[in-house]
Protein backbone atom coordinates (compact mmCIF):
# COMPACT_ATOMS: atom_id res chain seq x y z
CA UNK A 1 0.00 0.00 0.00
CA UNK A 2 2.92 2.28 0.55
CA UNK A 3 4.33 2.05 -2.99
CA UNK A 4 1.21 3.38 -4.80
CA UNK A 5 0.98 6.26 -2.34
CA UNK A 6 4.60 7.15 -2.90
CA UNK A 7 4.09 6.90 -6.65
CA UNK A 8 1.12 9.21 -6.58
CA UNK A 9 3.04 11.67 -4.42
CA UNK A 10 6.00 11.65 -6.82
CA UNK A 11 3.69 12.04 -9.82
CA UNK A 12 1.92 14.99 -8.21
CA UNK A 13 5.26 16.60 -7.34
CA UNK A 14 6.45 16.15 -10.92
CA UNK A 15 3.30 17.75 -12.30
CA UNK A 16 3.67 20.71 -9.92
CA UNK A 17 7.36 21.10 -10.83
CA UNK A 18 6.70 21.01 -14.59
CA UNK A 19 3.85 23.50 -14.22
CA UNK A 20 6.07 25.85 -12.28
CA UNK A 21 8.81 25.66 -14.91
CA UNK A 22 6.32 26.31 -17.70
CA UNK A 23 4.92 29.26 -15.79
CA UNK A 24 8.39 30.72 -15.36
CA UNK A 25 9.09 30.36 -19.07
CA UNK A 26 5.74 31.69 -20.23
CA UNK A 27 5.60 34.67 -17.93
CA UNK A 28 9.26 35.61 -17.68
CA UNK A 29 10.24 39.03 -19.09
CA UNK A 30 12.61 37.45 -21.62
CA UNK A 31 9.84 35.24 -23.03
CA UNK A 32 7.44 38.15 -23.37
CA UNK A 33 10.25 40.23 -24.90
CA UNK A 34 10.91 37.55 -27.53
CA UNK A 35 7.24 37.06 -28.26
CA UNK A 36 6.54 40.79 -28.54
CA UNK A 37 9.54 41.34 -30.81
CA UNK A 38 9.24 38.25 -33.01
CA UNK A 39 11.18 38.66 -36.24
CA UNK A 40 9.35 39.16 -39.52
CA UNK A 41 10.41 37.43 -42.74
CA UNK A 42 13.09 39.42 -44.62
CA UNK A 43 10.60 40.78 -47.14
CA UNK A 44 8.33 42.02 -44.33
CA UNK A 45 10.96 43.18 -41.84
CA UNK A 46 9.81 46.33 -40.02
CA UNK A 47 11.85 49.51 -40.19
CA UNK A 48 13.84 49.80 -36.98
CA UNK A 49 12.17 53.08 -35.95
CA UNK A 50 8.70 51.50 -36.01
CA UNK A 51 9.50 49.28 -33.02
CA UNK A 52 8.20 50.16 -29.59
CA UNK A 53 11.01 51.07 -27.20
CA UNK A 54 10.98 49.55 -23.73
CA UNK A 55 13.52 51.92 -22.15
CA UNK A 56 14.47 55.56 -22.69
CA UNK A 57 17.19 57.67 -21.11
CA UNK A 58 16.05 60.97 -19.63
CA UNK A 59 17.78 63.64 -17.50
CA UNK A 60 17.86 62.51 -13.86
CA UNK A 61 15.55 64.25 -11.40
CA UNK A 62 18.38 65.15 -9.02
CA UNK A 63 19.85 67.31 -11.78
CA UNK A 64 16.62 68.86 -13.08
CA UNK A 65 15.48 69.81 -9.57
CA UNK A 66 18.01 72.63 -9.58
CA UNK A 67 20.77 73.77 -7.25
CA UNK A 68 21.45 71.12 -4.66
CA UNK A 69 23.81 73.12 -2.47
CA UNK A 70 24.56 76.83 -2.33
CA UNK A 71 27.97 78.01 -3.51
CA UNK A 72 30.38 78.84 -0.66
CA UNK A 73 30.94 82.56 -0.18
CA UNK A 74 34.71 82.33 -0.63
CA UNK A 75 36.46 80.69 -3.60
CA UNK A 76 39.62 78.62 -3.18
CA UNK A 77 41.16 80.07 -6.35
CA UNK A 78 40.92 79.96 -10.13
CA UNK A 79 40.96 76.95 -12.46
CA UNK A 80 41.44 77.06 -16.22
CA UNK A 81 40.69 73.90 -18.17
CA UNK A 82 43.09 73.27 -21.05
CA UNK A 83 41.39 71.26 -23.80
CA UNK A 84 43.00 69.27 -26.60
CA UNK A 85 41.81 67.46 -29.75
CA UNK A 86 38.62 67.81 -31.75
CA UNK A 87 35.58 69.85 -30.78
CA UNK A 88 33.71 67.16 -28.88
CA UNK A 89 36.78 65.87 -27.09
CA UNK A 90 37.47 69.42 -25.89
CA UNK A 91 33.83 69.84 -24.94
CA UNK A 92 33.98 66.64 -22.87
CA UNK A 93 37.16 67.71 -21.10
CA UNK A 94 35.76 71.14 -20.37
CA UNK A 95 32.54 69.71 -18.92
CA UNK A 96 34.60 67.43 -16.70
CA UNK A 97 36.62 70.46 -15.62
CA UNK A 98 33.44 72.29 -14.60
CA UNK A 99 32.62 69.43 -12.25
CA UNK A 100 36.13 69.52 -10.79
CA UNK A 101 35.98 73.30 -10.27
CA UNK A 102 32.74 72.90 -8.32
CA UNK A 103 34.17 69.96 -6.38
CA UNK A 104 37.15 72.07 -5.29
CA UNK A 105 35.09 75.25 -4.75
CA UNK A 106 37.10 77.08 -7.40
CA UNK A 107 36.21 79.89 -9.77
CA UNK A 108 36.18 78.67 -13.36
CA UNK A 109 38.13 80.66 -15.95
CA UNK A 110 37.04 80.28 -19.59
CA UNK A 111 38.97 77.38 -21.11
CA UNK A 112 41.88 77.36 -23.48
CA UNK A 113 41.44 75.31 -26.64
CA UNK A 114 44.69 73.73 -27.81
CA UNK A 115 44.33 72.04 -31.17
CA UNK A 116 46.94 69.91 -32.90
CA UNK A 117 48.07 71.15 -36.31
CA UNK A 118 46.34 68.32 -38.20
CA UNK A 119 42.93 69.62 -37.05
CA UNK A 120 43.55 72.76 -39.17
CA UNK A 121 41.84 74.87 -36.54
CA UNK A 122 42.61 77.99 -34.55
CA UNK A 123 39.22 78.91 -33.08
CA UNK A 124 38.85 79.39 -29.36
CA UNK A 125 36.03 78.74 -26.91
CA UNK A 126 34.33 82.06 -27.68
CA UNK A 127 34.41 81.37 -31.44
CA UNK A 128 32.26 78.26 -30.96
CA UNK A 129 30.17 78.81 -27.81
CA UNK A 130 28.14 81.76 -26.55
CA UNK A 131 30.17 82.94 -23.57
CA UNK A 132 27.55 85.20 -21.96
CA UNK A 133 24.87 82.53 -22.26
CA UNK A 134 27.19 80.00 -20.61
CA UNK A 135 27.94 82.28 -17.66
CA UNK A 136 24.25 83.06 -17.20
CA UNK A 137 23.18 79.41 -17.21
CA UNK A 138 25.94 78.39 -14.77
CA UNK A 139 24.86 80.96 -12.20
CA UNK A 140 24.41 79.13 -8.91
CA UNK A 141 26.19 75.97 -10.14
CA UNK A 142 29.75 77.28 -10.34
CA UNK A 143 31.29 80.74 -10.43
CA UNK A 144 32.61 81.66 -13.91
CA UNK A 145 34.78 84.59 -15.01
CA UNK A 146 36.06 85.62 -18.43
CA UNK A 147 39.42 86.68 -17.02
CA UNK A 148 41.32 86.35 -13.77
CA UNK A 149 41.91 89.44 -11.57
CA UNK A 150 44.51 91.97 -12.73
CA UNK A 151 47.14 90.70 -10.27
CA UNK A 152 47.06 87.25 -11.93
CA UNK A 153 46.67 88.26 -15.58
CA UNK A 154 50.38 88.68 -16.22
CA UNK A 155 51.32 85.13 -15.29
CA UNK A 156 50.46 81.74 -16.70
CA UNK A 157 48.53 79.41 -14.38
CA UNK A 158 50.47 76.73 -12.50
CA UNK A 159 50.11 73.50 -14.45
CA UNK A 160 48.78 70.54 -12.42
CA UNK A 161 49.10 67.04 -13.88
CA UNK A 162 45.77 65.24 -13.64
CA UNK A 163 46.65 62.27 -15.84
CA UNK A 164 46.39 59.81 -12.94
CA UNK A 165 43.53 61.38 -11.03
CA UNK A 166 40.61 58.96 -10.71
CA UNK A 167 38.01 60.46 -8.47
CA UNK A 168 36.85 62.87 -5.79
CA UNK A 169 39.51 62.16 -3.19
CA UNK A 170 42.38 62.22 -5.69
CA UNK A 171 41.42 65.76 -6.65
CA UNK A 172 40.77 66.92 -3.10
CA UNK A 173 44.01 65.43 -1.77
CA UNK A 174 46.40 66.34 -4.59
CA UNK A 175 44.94 69.14 -6.71
CA UNK A 176 43.28 71.27 -4.02
CA UNK A 177 46.58 71.92 -2.13
CA UNK A 178 48.12 73.23 -5.38
CA UNK A 179 45.08 75.45 -5.97
CA UNK A 180 45.31 76.90 -2.46
CA UNK A 181 49.04 77.47 -2.84
CA UNK A 182 49.15 79.04 -6.32
CA UNK A 183 45.60 80.48 -6.47
CA UNK A 184 45.54 80.03 -10.26
CA UNK A 185 46.06 76.61 -11.86
CA UNK A 186 45.37 74.89 -15.18
CA UNK A 187 44.28 71.27 -15.59
CA UNK A 188 43.23 68.76 -18.23
CA UNK A 189 40.84 66.27 -16.60
CA UNK A 190 41.82 62.61 -16.76
CA UNK A 191 39.63 60.38 -18.93
CA UNK A 192 39.70 57.71 -16.21
CA UNK A 193 38.23 59.90 -13.50
CA UNK A 194 35.24 58.34 -11.78
CA UNK A 195 32.63 61.05 -11.95
CA UNK A 196 30.00 58.80 -10.39
CA UNK A 197 31.82 59.20 -7.08
CA UNK A 198 31.42 62.98 -7.05
CA UNK A 199 28.88 64.62 -4.74
CA UNK A 200 25.64 65.46 -6.50
CA UNK A 201 26.27 69.22 -6.54
CA UNK A 202 29.50 68.67 -8.54
CA UNK A 203 27.79 66.20 -10.88
CA UNK A 204 24.89 68.62 -11.38
CA UNK A 205 27.32 71.39 -12.34
CA UNK A 206 28.89 69.17 -14.96
CA UNK A 207 25.50 68.13 -16.37
CA UNK A 208 24.26 71.72 -16.44
CA UNK A 209 27.38 72.84 -18.29
CA UNK A 210 27.37 70.05 -20.85
CA UNK A 211 23.69 69.91 -21.79
CA UNK A 212 22.15 73.26 -20.90
CA UNK A 213 24.77 76.00 -20.81
CA UNK A 214 26.90 75.23 -23.89
CA UNK A 215 25.09 76.92 -26.75
CA UNK A 216 26.68 77.70 -30.11
CA UNK A 217 27.41 81.33 -30.96
CA UNK A 218 24.68 83.27 -32.73
CA UNK A 219 26.69 83.15 -35.96
CA UNK A 220 27.08 79.35 -35.83
CA UNK A 221 23.44 78.84 -34.79
CA UNK A 222 22.37 80.87 -37.82
CA UNK A 223 24.61 78.88 -40.16
CA UNK A 224 23.42 75.61 -38.58
CA UNK A 225 19.79 76.64 -39.08
CA UNK A 226 20.53 77.48 -42.69
CA UNK A 227 22.05 74.04 -43.19
CA UNK A 228 19.19 72.30 -41.39
CA UNK A 229 16.67 74.14 -43.56
CA UNK A 230 18.46 73.05 -46.75
CA UNK A 231 18.28 69.31 -46.00
CA UNK A 232 15.20 67.58 -47.50
CA UNK A 233 12.87 66.29 -44.78
CA UNK A 234 12.53 63.90 -43.11
CA UNK A 235 16.16 62.89 -42.90
CA UNK A 236 18.58 60.61 -41.13
CA UNK A 237 21.91 61.98 -39.88
CA UNK A 238 24.67 59.42 -40.39
CA UNK A 239 28.01 59.82 -38.63
CA UNK A 240 30.28 57.70 -40.79
CA UNK A 241 33.94 57.26 -39.90
CA UNK A 242 36.23 55.70 -42.49
CA UNK A 243 39.09 58.13 -43.01
CA UNK A 244 42.67 56.95 -43.72
CA UNK A 245 44.06 58.11 -40.37
CA UNK A 246 41.28 56.41 -38.43
CA UNK A 247 41.72 53.11 -40.27
CA UNK A 248 45.48 53.34 -39.80
CA UNK A 249 45.07 53.99 -36.09
CA UNK A 250 42.71 51.01 -35.73
CA UNK A 251 45.45 48.66 -37.03
CA UNK A 252 42.84 46.80 -39.10
CA UNK A 253 43.19 45.51 -42.63
CA UNK A 254 40.49 45.20 -45.30
CA UNK A 255 40.65 42.86 -48.27
CA UNK A 256 38.42 44.64 -50.78
CA UNK A 257 39.50 48.29 -50.78
CA UNK A 258 40.53 50.19 -53.88
CA UNK A 259 44.26 50.74 -54.56
CA UNK A 260 43.80 54.46 -53.83
CA UNK A 261 42.32 53.73 -50.39
CA UNK A 262 45.04 51.21 -49.56
CA UNK A 263 47.71 53.73 -50.51
CA UNK A 264 46.08 56.49 -48.40
CA UNK A 265 45.98 54.14 -45.38
CA UNK A 266 49.63 53.17 -45.85
CA UNK A 267 50.66 56.83 -45.92
CA UNK A 268 48.69 57.52 -42.72
CA UNK A 269 49.95 54.36 -41.03
CA UNK A 270 53.62 55.32 -40.75
CA UNK A 271 55.35 52.97 -38.32
CA UNK A 272 52.09 51.56 -36.96
CA UNK A 273 51.68 48.03 -38.30
CA UNK A 274 48.31 46.29 -38.72
CA UNK A 275 47.40 43.18 -36.74
CA UNK A 276 47.87 39.87 -38.54
CA UNK A 277 46.75 36.28 -38.11
CA UNK A 278 44.87 35.31 -34.96
CA UNK A 279 45.47 38.70 -33.36
CA UNK A 280 43.75 40.39 -36.30
CA UNK A 281 40.77 38.04 -36.02
CA UNK A 282 40.40 38.65 -32.28
CA UNK A 283 40.79 42.40 -32.71
CA UNK A 284 38.05 42.52 -35.32
CA UNK A 285 35.74 40.22 -33.31
CA UNK A 286 35.99 42.70 -30.41
CA UNK A 287 34.50 45.39 -32.64
CA UNK A 288 37.69 47.40 -33.01
CA UNK A 289 37.58 47.80 -36.79
CA UNK A 290 35.68 50.73 -38.36
CA UNK A 291 32.75 49.85 -40.58
CA UNK A 292 33.31 50.55 -44.26
CA UNK A 293 30.61 52.49 -46.16
CA UNK A 294 29.66 49.20 -47.84
CA UNK A 295 29.31 47.41 -44.48
CA UNK A 296 27.33 50.36 -43.14
CA UNK A 297 24.99 50.11 -46.11
CA UNK A 298 24.44 46.40 -45.44
CA UNK A 299 23.38 47.14 -41.86
CA UNK A 300 21.11 50.02 -42.88
CA UNK A 301 19.37 47.69 -45.33
CA UNK A 302 19.11 45.02 -42.62
CA UNK A 303 17.34 47.60 -40.45
CA UNK A 304 14.87 48.15 -43.31
CA UNK A 305 15.91 51.78 -43.76
CA UNK A 306 14.39 52.63 -47.18
CA UNK A 307 16.93 53.27 -49.92
CA UNK A 308 15.20 56.56 -50.82
CA UNK A 309 15.85 57.95 -47.31
CA UNK A 310 17.37 61.42 -47.19
CA UNK A 311 20.74 61.02 -45.46
CA UNK A 312 22.85 63.87 -44.10
CA UNK A 313 26.46 62.73 -43.88
CA UNK A 314 27.84 64.19 -40.65
CA UNK A 315 31.52 63.74 -41.35
CA UNK A 316 34.68 65.51 -42.34
CA UNK A 317 36.51 65.32 -45.63
CA UNK A 318 38.44 62.26 -46.71
CA UNK A 319 35.98 59.38 -46.23
CA UNK A 320 37.13 56.47 -48.38
CA UNK A 321 34.96 54.09 -50.44
CA UNK A 322 31.94 56.37 -50.12
CA UNK A 323 30.41 54.95 -53.28
CA UNK A 324 29.65 51.84 -51.21
CA UNK A 325 26.94 53.96 -49.56
CA UNK A 326 25.89 56.32 -52.35
CA UNK A 327 25.42 53.54 -54.90
CA UNK A 328 22.52 52.25 -52.77
CA UNK A 329 21.37 55.33 -50.86
CA UNK A 330 21.41 58.01 -53.53
CA UNK A 331 19.96 60.89 -51.49
CA UNK A 332 23.10 61.71 -49.52
CA UNK A 333 23.85 65.33 -48.57
CA UNK A 334 26.84 67.02 -46.96
CA UNK A 335 27.45 70.52 -45.63
CA UNK A 336 29.81 71.28 -48.50
CA UNK A 337 27.14 70.42 -51.10
CA UNK A 338 24.40 72.38 -49.34
CA UNK A 339 26.27 75.48 -48.18
CA UNK A 340 28.28 77.95 -50.18
CA UNK A 341 29.64 81.39 -49.70
CA UNK A 342 32.91 82.76 -48.45
CA UNK A 343 31.93 82.46 -44.78
CA UNK A 344 31.52 78.67 -45.10
CA UNK A 345 34.71 78.20 -47.12
CA UNK A 346 36.66 80.00 -44.40
CA UNK A 347 35.44 77.60 -41.70
CA UNK A 348 37.76 74.88 -40.37
CA UNK A 349 37.68 71.88 -38.01
CA UNK A 350 35.83 73.02 -34.88
CA UNK A 351 33.32 75.29 -36.53
CA UNK A 352 32.52 72.75 -39.26
CA UNK A 353 32.19 70.03 -36.61
CA UNK A 354 29.80 72.34 -34.76
CA UNK A 355 27.54 72.40 -37.83
CA UNK A 356 27.47 68.60 -37.98
CA UNK A 357 26.69 68.51 -34.28
CA UNK A 358 23.86 71.03 -34.65
CA UNK A 359 22.24 69.13 -37.54
CA UNK A 360 22.70 65.75 -35.83
CA UNK A 361 20.96 66.72 -32.59
CA UNK A 362 18.04 68.11 -34.60
CA UNK A 363 17.70 65.28 -37.13
CA UNK A 364 14.69 63.00 -37.37
CA UNK A 365 16.94 60.03 -36.64
CA UNK A 366 20.63 59.59 -35.90
CA UNK A 367 22.84 56.62 -36.73
CA UNK A 368 26.53 56.34 -35.91
CA UNK A 369 29.09 53.77 -37.04
CA UNK A 370 31.32 54.65 -34.11
CA UNK A 371 30.93 55.49 -30.41
CA UNK A 372 33.30 58.43 -30.14
CA UNK A 373 33.05 61.78 -28.38
CA UNK A 374 30.69 63.31 -30.95
CA UNK A 375 28.39 60.28 -30.91
CA UNK A 376 28.13 60.30 -27.13
CA UNK A 377 27.41 64.02 -27.02
CA UNK A 378 24.85 63.86 -29.82
CA UNK A 379 23.07 60.86 -28.27
CA UNK A 380 22.90 62.57 -24.89
CA UNK A 381 21.66 65.86 -26.33
CA UNK A 382 19.02 64.03 -28.35
CA UNK A 383 17.89 62.24 -25.18
CA UNK A 384 17.84 65.61 -23.39
CA UNK A 385 15.60 66.98 -26.15
CA UNK A 386 13.36 63.88 -26.13
CA UNK A 387 14.56 62.63 -29.53
CA UNK A 388 15.08 58.89 -29.13
CA UNK A 389 15.52 57.67 -32.69
CA UNK A 390 19.22 57.12 -32.05
CA UNK A 391 21.22 54.00 -32.82
CA UNK A 392 24.86 52.91 -32.83
CA UNK A 393 25.73 50.30 -35.41
CA UNK A 394 27.47 47.29 -33.91
CA UNK A 395 30.91 46.70 -35.39
CA UNK A 396 31.33 43.70 -33.13
CA UNK A 397 28.10 42.04 -34.29
CA UNK A 398 28.97 42.57 -37.93
CA UNK A 399 32.44 41.07 -37.44
CA UNK A 400 31.24 38.05 -35.47
CA UNK A 401 28.29 37.23 -37.73
CA UNK A 402 30.29 37.48 -40.95
CA UNK A 403 33.11 35.39 -39.42
CA UNK A 404 30.48 32.67 -38.86
CA UNK A 405 29.86 32.61 -42.60
CA UNK A 406 26.49 34.36 -42.57
CA UNK A 407 25.57 36.23 -45.73
CA UNK A 408 22.54 37.37 -47.69
CA UNK A 409 19.17 37.22 -45.92
CA UNK A 410 20.58 35.18 -43.02
CA UNK A 411 23.09 37.94 -42.26
CA UNK A 412 20.42 40.63 -42.66
CA UNK A 413 18.08 38.83 -40.25
CA UNK A 414 20.81 38.35 -37.64
CA UNK A 415 21.89 42.00 -37.87
CA UNK A 416 18.27 43.11 -37.52
CA UNK A 417 17.84 41.09 -34.32
CA UNK A 418 20.99 42.54 -32.74
CA UNK A 419 20.09 46.15 -33.48
CA UNK A 420 16.42 45.61 -32.69
CA UNK A 421 17.36 44.60 -29.15
CA UNK A 422 19.77 47.52 -28.78
CA UNK A 423 17.15 50.00 -29.93
CA UNK A 424 14.21 48.81 -27.84
CA UNK A 425 16.40 48.52 -24.73
CA UNK A 426 18.04 51.92 -25.24
CA UNK A 427 21.54 50.48 -25.26
CA UNK A 428 24.24 53.16 -25.33
CA UNK A 429 21.77 55.91 -26.10
CA UNK A 430 22.93 58.46 -23.50
CA UNK A 431 25.70 59.26 -21.05
CA UNK A 432 24.71 57.62 -17.75
CA UNK A 433 26.32 60.27 -15.53
CA UNK A 434 23.49 62.75 -16.11
CA UNK A 435 20.71 60.50 -17.40
CA UNK A 436 18.57 57.80 -15.80
CA UNK A 437 16.71 54.82 -17.28
CA UNK A 438 13.00 55.34 -17.72
CA UNK A 439 10.92 52.23 -18.42
CA UNK A 440 8.06 52.84 -20.85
Amino acid sequence: MIAPTVGKTLLASAVIFISAVLALILFSPSFRFTQTLSVSPPSERAEIWSLRRLIEWRPCNWWLQGHLEALPEKSNGYIRVDCYGGLNQMRRDFCDGVGIARLLNATLVLPKFKVAAYWNESSGFGDVFDVDYFIEKMNGYVQVVKEVPAKLVSKEPFRVDCSKRKGQFDYVETVLPQLLKHRYISITPAMSQRRDKYPLYAKASRCQACYTALQLTEKLEKKGSELLEAIPKPFLALHLRFEPDMVAYSQCEYSSLSPASIQAIEVARGNRKPWTGEQARLWRSRGKCPLTPNETTTILQALAIPTDTNIYLAAGDGIMELEGLTSVYANVYTKSTLLGGKDFRSMHGNTKAALDYYVSINSDSYVATYFGNMDKMVAAMRAYKGLHRTLFLSRRAFAVLTSQGLEGNSLMEALWKVHRNDYVMGVGSALPNCFCEFKL
